[in-house]
């Protein structure tokens, strides 16, 4: 009797502890299983991203914000998709620039927000953005004295 009551605390203890490794496994890796959605996904057309990958960051006034998820070409142009905080707003005239961390660092996404009372919503295109600097053709501009 006493060692069946042992046996009935330990598989309690075992399944106990495996539903808490699943219950994390899903929160840390966000899935939205229990829970909607931590961001919503706005997109922006660029000329140039050089350098910015799948999940780079996305800041507003040096503070992440959010992460690229997706970079794709879309009718010669590139488009990337930014999951962004749900509890951040961005008004709908806002500019998104593509930035680097110091000279040869990571690139980001920086948004500077604009001042319409109109916010972004899931789905919606940064119209207003700023593209990659290309430093190689800033040198050879320099370098060779080419007025192109």
């Amino acid at each position: 009797m006493r060692k069946s009551s042992v046996e009935i605390t330990v598989g309690l203890f075992i399944i106990a502890g495996f539903l808490a490794l699943v219950y994390l496994a899903f929160n840390l890796g966000e899935v939205s299983l229990f829970r909607g959605s931590r961001t919503y996904t706005i997109h922006a057309e660029f000329d140039n991203v050089a350098g910015v990958k799948k999940g780079a960051s996305v800041q507003i006034a040096g503070v992440d914000v959010g992460k690229v998820a997706e970079v794709a070409l879309q009718d010669q142009y590139a488009n990337l998709a930014l999951e962004i905080d749900k509890n951040i707003e961005i008004p709908d005239d806002s500019m998104a620039s593509v930035k680097s961390q110091g000279i040869i660092g990571d690139k980001y996404i920086q948004i500077t927000l604009g001042g319409a009372e109109e916010q972004l919503k899931e789905g919606d295109l940064i119209v207003d953005t700023e593209s990659s600097v290309d430093i190689e053709s800033l040198i050879s501009k320099f370098a060779f004295g080419s007025s192109e």
